[in-house]
């Protein structure tokens, strides 16, 4: 358990962290929270009717109750009256729970109504995201925003709002009832508000720093958890012998996340004490007060009585609305965290005067192309990186003016050093990404002015480490045509040269793959991610260098299952291994973000050049070095 001196100094951290005392919530976050609900106006109606009626009997039942009292203390009536008032109470408190039921059923209403909409806005809003966010984003962070932030601003609907809106519409009708009974005692009762209205404001600007805080922890411990405790890198972990330095590590942001809640939770209940210590002192003024008023004949018995419920019911909704306050501000720091991503712009949009990519003409041109990738600040947020970079920060080109043509049919390929430009260029092809200057073209058309949906059926892409989902073979397959039959799945696995392997396993087609396939090797994977292309049938392919960490037989096997995906297809070929590109119509060596030499394999070793000398420097201790 923590001890007090901890605890002072938890506070002291926190009260002297810039980084937390700085943020404030934009000015407009309330207005677009309630423009999300709007869809929902007749639920909201019929949500604030039932409040107000079940206000209505929370004020009725004190003046009912204090009828009784005077009845009693002035024994006027009879006790079938007192009996008859009592049942209409209990009435009144059944009528009330069915209010309340259906109140709570109205808000769920809302409130998952709204979270549903905004998880699908952000959701569908993040699949448009370019690339680059992806490379700039930490996939933890990211999804810590779609999942706890998104919980956390379901509470306003869900839990915070009736609370909200029925204690409002309580604390005004009760504060009128108490003006008219007495309002020398009414006044007197608000005057203490300010005791604790005004440490309100302090404390829920400064539980909205420390929850900022807070969800920001959170998120880049998910962003830990989900790095380390996949496949790739609980392995890495293991083999460097990194557990107990990642478990520290972990201990020491959750140790963090501790004391913001120690903290939370030290400036809540310290208010809500003092809440009730005002509370309890102007409960006994009531009584003080109103016995004195009621010697003088100022007021009933039955007066004091209700005036003593209703201040109960006053400050009831005074400390609700406290309490309540730490949600809201939790709340909108949750809803703002959504909306920075919202408000991110897609790089990569649709022109509005698109047209389709030709069926006909399957020819790839880069016409001077000079590119460079955005700077951080353009695509991404920098509370979702791990390493903040300057807002500013330009990147410089890393293409420049690169040209070429691949006809119909053709197969062109790539060579160059590693980091020279080749997987840019491919990654233009498919609009991955802008250019800076000049076009690229397929089919004849500017990728910028096509169609995404022409475009992306145009191309098929088999990358080094082609991406399988923890998902069967069959559904992994049909990413690339949902509606293919099985018979077209096996056709595909044919020529991909893997139908043998998958018939072979026990469920075939239903078989689980694992996380990212982990439970493929290296060449099946490959085989399989050249299955799902050709299930495609797309016009282009883009190979970026598809069998680079292959040992030499998954090679020879994943070369030939190429050999069928690249038949007939205009083809964009990225080679390490310059051993696979020797038959390409057209070699281009990339250097520096310039295409330096281009040519068939016979005319650059000819020349004698830079692909000669990538060539002699692979084959230098092999058969090929003695024909050089």
């Amino acid at each position: 358990m923590s001890s007090p001196m901890t605890s002072m100094a938890a506070m002291r951290s926190f009260s002297n962290d810039p980084s937390v005392t700085s943020k404030t919530i934009p000015k407009g976050t309330t207005r677009r929270i309630l423009g999300i609900a709007g869809p929902y106006r007749r639920e909201l109606i019929w949500f604030l009717s039932l409040v107000t009626f079940s206000s209505v009997i929370g004020v009725a039942t004190p003046l009912l109750a204090g009828d009784i009292v005077n009845r009693i203390a002035r024994l006027e009536g009879t006790a079938g009256d007192v009996v008859r008032i009592a049942l209409f109470i209990a009435g009144l408190a059944v009528l009330d729970a069915g209010s309340s039921l259906a109140q709570r059923w109205y808000s769920a209403r809302i409130g998952e109504g709204v979270i549903y909409d905004l998880r699908s806005r952000v959701f569908t809003h993040v699949q448009r995201m370019p690339v680059a966010f992806f490379t700039r984003t930490q996939t933890g962070a990211l999804v810590s925003r779609l999942n706890n932030d998104v919980i956390g601003a379901q509470r306003a609907f869900t839990s915070t709002l009736s609370g909200v809106v029925s204690n409002v519409i309580a604390l005004v009708l009760t504060a009128g009832v108490m003006l008219t009974l007495s309002w020398q005692i009414t006044l007197l009762s608000i005057v203490m508000v300010p005791l604790f209205v005004v440490p309100a404001q302090r404390v829920g600007k400064r539980l909205q720093s420390i929850t900022r805080e807070s969800y920001g922890l959170n998120a880049s411990m998910n962003a830990t958890m989900t790095e380390r405790f996949n496949v790739a890198g609980a392995l890495l972990v293991k083999l460097f012998g990194r557990p107990e330095v990642e478990a520290a590590s972990f201990r020491g942001r959750a140790a963090r996340v501790r004391d913001i809640g120690v903290l939370s939770a030290m400036y809540g209940r310290a208010f809500f004490t003092a809440l009730t210590l005002v509370a309890a002192l102007a409960t006994a003024l009531v009584y003080g007060l109103g016995g004195t008023l009621a010697f003088d004949g100022s007021l009933s018995a039955g007066d004091v009585v209700a005036l003593a419920l209703l201040l109960a019911r006053l400050y009831g909704p005074l400390t609700a609305l406290a309490n309540v306050r730490v949600d809201v501000m939790s709340a909108l720091v949750s809803f703002d965290r959504v909306f920075e991503v919202l408000d991110l712009e897609p790089m990569i949009t649709e022109a509005p005067d698109a047209v389709p990519v030709p069926a006909d003409d399957r020819s790839v041109e880069f016409d001077a192309v000079s590119f460079r990738y955005p700077a951080p600040s353009e695509v991404s947020l920098a509370s979702l990186e791990d390493v903040a970079v300057p807002a500013q920060h330009e990147s410089a080109d890393v293409l420049h003016g690169v040209s070429f043509r691949a006809e119909p049919g053709q197969l062109v390929a790539l060579v160059g050093t590693s980091g020279a430009g080749k997987s840019t260029i491919a990654a233009l092809v498919s609009r991955l990404y802008d250019v800076t200057a000049g076009s690229v073209r397929v089919g004849g058309v500017d990728v910028r002015q096509a169609t995404s949906a022409s475009l992306r059926d145009a191309i098929g892409v088999v990358s080094q480490d082609s991406h399988l989902f923890h998902d069967t073979i069959g559904a992994n397959l049909r990413y690339a045509r949902p509606e293919a039959t099985d018979e077209e799945l096996w056709a595909a696995l044919t020529g991909a040269r893997i139908a043998p392997l998958v018939r072979s396993l026990p469920d075939g087609l239903d078989t689980v793959v694992g996380d990212r396939g982990h439970r493929m090797s290296g060449g099946e994977k490959q085989r399989l991610a050249i299955a799902r292309v050709l299930l495609k049938q797309p016009g282009i392919v883009v190979l970026d260098e598809a069998t680079a960490h292959l040992d030499s037989e998954s090679e020879v096997a994943v070369q030939h299952a190429l050999d069928t995906a690249l038949a007939g297809r205009t083809s964009l070929v990225i080679a390490h291994r310059l051993s696979t590109i020797r038959g390409a119509d057209q070699i281009l060596v990339v250097d520096d973000g310039r295409v330096v030499e281009r040519g068939t394999h016979e005319q650059l070793l000819a020349a004698g050049g830079h692909y000669a000398d990538l060539y002699r420097t692979q084959f230098a201790t092999g058969p090929a070095a003695a024909a050089l």
